[in-house]
């Protein structure tokens, strides 16, 4: 899952046209989040494509450095388990330009709050393994950037996700909200953009039509792992049931979601 190379939407709708290969149907645009909510990983996992937004101002109340663990033992305790960001600009400071304000501090508090939380599940051994490059990452940069999409990358691939990562950093789109992510959808060939609830309060559906391509709802399920899918880290639900069983439940969800069924 690596970039492919600079692309560059074109300076007005008009006259323009898709890539001539395109890979990917379905496109999901999505902030990088440290370890993301069921949620959101059930979005990247239903896309061909996941175009990390790194060039938007970091929030700091959003899931950019934090994200909620649950206890194991079903009593529905919550925790953040955040790090320390430093922002070199202050509030215009962009998600990509986000620094670890104690890497080897925050490196420790990741460890532990998941061990703490999981150590009794019995997937946690084989899990804990696959986290040592997570966790390496905070040792050899002090991007936040780099290290919340590395966790993402994890759960994904822990599900068997195929799809591709590009970046919006390196690719070219126009200014206004709508027709930005209407842009870079377009630069990935999709023809389907999942969209989730809070987007769809604002986004405009025309810029998206100019480009042929369907702005498609997304919502999880209220059921079983998916109970708490829009608050508790993705983190949670794997170590509950496993990959296998995760991965059939996100299969099935990505089924309804592209037939168009509630």
């Amino acid at each position: 899952m690596t970039p492919t190379n600079l692309l560059s939407a074109p300076g007005s709708t008009a006259g323009s046209s898709r890539p001539e290969s395109p890979d990917g149907e379905v496109c999901a645009i999505h902030q990088p989040n440290l370890f993301p909510r069921l949620s959101t990983l059930a979005k990247l996992f239903t896309a061909d494509y996941w175009i990390v937004l790194d060039d938007v101002q970091f929030a700091r109340r959003d899931y950019q450095h934090r994200t909620r663990v649950a206890s194991f033992d079903g009593l529905g305790k919550t925790h953040w388990l955040s790090i320390a960001t430093h922002l070199p600009h202050g509030r215009a400071t962009s998600i990509r330009g986000a620094r670890l304000a104690d890497s080897a501090r925050c490196r420790r508090r990741v460890a532990q709050l998941l061990a703490d939380h999981y150590r009794h599940s019995a997937h946690w051994p084989a899990f804990k393994k696959r986290l040592e490059p997570v966790l390496a990452t905070f040792e050899s940069t002090d991007r936040l950037a780099d290290v919340t999409e590395a966790s993402a990358r994890l759960l994904l691939d822990e599900v068997g996700w195929r799809g591709r990562i590009l970046h919006s950093s390196d690719l070219l789109a126009r200014g206004e909200r709508s027709q930005r992510l209407a842009d870079l959808a377009w630069l990935t060939g999709a023809r389907t953009y999942l969209c989730g609830t809070g987007g769809m309060r604002y986004l405009n559906p025309s810029a998206f039509r100019v480009h042929s391509i369907e702005v498609l709802p997304f919502q999880t399920l209220a059921t079983g792992i998916w109970a708490t899918a829009r608050e508790v880290s993705a983190v949670h639900a794997l170590m509950l049931v496993g990959p296998r069983a995760m991965r059939r439940e996100l299969e099935e969800l990505r089924g309804r979601v592209l037939a168009g069924s509630p």
